[in-house]
């Protein structure tokens, strides 16, 4: 039987992989549901090829227009738009498999969704579990959700991984996550200031949103991976490592007690970690082009600078402090990073603007959806305080 998908951010760079994937695989997949945030036409294209029973759009006058347009292209594609429409079509009963893939803390609410309705899980969006972390997961367990992680690095520590899960205590020494160190890895610290959105978005490897391409620049991506990575595997920050690695072809290392060492490799395509997670523990292909290792430059790998990359060391600090403190540091990335791409914010204040903020907010006793939300909330409304004081003139 074909398994039924919903795609959350069907759109962006990973929600458009996943489409492609299964259009390799229609004989085993079929797309259920699609959501995005303002790309009407592309969702319209979307919804054009594969038939989706439902299309969600972020906001009501997008949802609107994409209505009038499937009705005037004779489509049937029902859009939903309301605040629990999201979580509809992650838990729909006929729903099997969820691909998560919204940017930000916004995908939160639709992951707990598909998590207490026992979904197969693809979290593409690391915010559930910097966000949730204890909560996400405790649902994840409770109800009996399987989850697959798809951000190359935590796909590829997944594989490497031993499959009998009570054992990584006695086998596992650490977690080494590889960082293509992004387009400033060789750049003058003293320099910073100067960098415009659009070098930042400037990405050596990869084609992504321009959020996505900011965190890689200031490695914050990588800060948030650490924190997702202590959740997913139940890891102890301290066993969790970085390394740039600027070739991106070995996706990420687990190290073992007897100093062995599997890695994951494979071309920097997505399509790669996307096709694992849709078929695990079967393999399909992907679309990406096999390595060729007669044609393999050197792999080469560094230690992550911190002076270069300040905000990836808050993920450390964030985990060892107490619970909400990540929630905290995800929230005022998020702000700083939107101040910056507007050119309000300098590109060395982003770091400067999530330390404040972490320095200012000690988070409250959480034990709901609700608190986190409202943490968030808190967090952000502080770093747009302190993105305030250091705006650009």
């Amino acid at each position: 039987m074909k398994q039924k998908i919903t795609v959350l951010g069907s759109t962006g760079s990973i929600g458009t992989n996943t489409l492609d994937v299964v259009a390799r695989h229609r004989e085993h997949y079929e797309v259920f549901a699609l959501s995005a945030a303002t790309q009407v036409d592309l969702m319209l294209r979307q919804c054009a090829e594969f038939k989706p029973a439902y299309a969600v759009m972020a906001s009501a006058p997008h949802a609107k227009l994409l209505a009038e347009q499937l009705r005037s292209n004779g489509l049937a594609t029902e859009v939903l738009q309301s605040p629990d429409a999201l979580e509809q079509i992650a838990s729909h009963p006929e729903v099997d498999a969820v691909m998560a893939a919204i940017v930000g803390a916004a995908g939160l609410a639709p992951c707990l969704a598909a998590a207490r309705a026992g979904k197969r899980l693809l979290l593409a969006n690391k915010e559930a579990l910097v966000v949730g972390g204890a909560l996400f997961m405790d649902t994840v367990k409770r109800h009996g959700a399987t989850l697959l992680p798809i951000d190359s690095e935590h796909s590829a520590i997944f594989q490497c991984l031993p499959e009998d899960r009570a054992s990584w205590p006695d086998r596992v020494d650490s977690l080494l996550l590889t960082a293509s160190g992004g387009p400033f890895r060789l750049r003058d610290p003293a320099t910073l200031s100067e960098i415009t959105p659009e070098q930042a978005c400037a990405h050596p490897n990869f084609s992504m949103g321009r959020k996505i391409s900011v965190d890689s620049a200031t490695m914050m991506n990588k800060a948030l991976e650490v924190i997702e990575a202590r959740w997913l595997f139940d890891m102890a920050p301290d066993k969790i490592k970085v390394v740039i690695h600027p070739q991106q072809i070995v996706h990420s290392m687990v190290q073992f007690k007897d100093a062995s060492v599997l890695a994951q490799l494979g071309t920097p395509d997505m399509r790669v970690p996307i096709a694992c997670g849709l078929a695990w523990p079967r393999r399909i292909a992907s679309g990406a082009a096999p390595l060729d290792f007669a044609k393999l430059s050197a792999l080469t790998f560094e230690e992550a600078d911190a002076v270069r990359f300040p905000g990836l060391h808050l993920s450390w600090q964030a985990l060892r402090a107490s619970e909400g403190t990540t929630a905290v540091l995800n929230a005022s990335n998020e702000v700083a990073v939107a101040a910056f791409l507007e050119r309000r914010l300098a590109f060395d204040r982003i770091h400067a603007v999530n330390l404040r903020t972490l320095e200012t907010l000690l988070p409250p006793t959480l034990g709901s959806l609700d608190d986190l939300l409202a943490l968030d909330a808190q967090a952000r409304e502080i770093a747009h305080t302190m993105a305030r004081q250091w705006q650009l003139q």
